[in-house]
């Protein structure tokens, strides 16, 4: 299975275990993170961006002063891939990384 192909329901189930901040709205994923001020909030859209550029996968990203709200589908699929997942890892770290 390539990393653009749609994943079954067992497999998100699955693979969000290893994302408890991450929920399913439908096609899509999706997490809140609080950073502590603004500039922290940008740097971890900086490294989300950097991750992204390089996979080729690009999250929504709603900035609000400190509350970053990210969502992952991968529309050329029409829904959730292997992509979204790894993505959403990374998003995990850079969050961690500024917390």
């Amino acid at each position: 299975m390539g990393t653009r192909d749609l994943l079954s329901d067992e497999q998100i189930t699955t693979g969000l275990l290893a994302l408890p901040e991450w929920q399913r709205e439908g096609g899509s994923i999706q997490r809140t993170v609080q950073a502590k001020d603004f500039p922290a909030a940008i740097r971890i859209v900086d490294a989300v961006a950097v991750q992204a550029e390089a996979m080729d996968h690009h999250p929504d990203i709603d900035i609000r002063w400190r509350t970053l709200h990210f969502t992952l589908s991968t529309h050329s699929a029409g829904g959730l891939t292997a992509l979204d997942l790894r993505l959403a890892s990374l998003i995990d770290a850079a969050a961690a990384a500024e917390a």
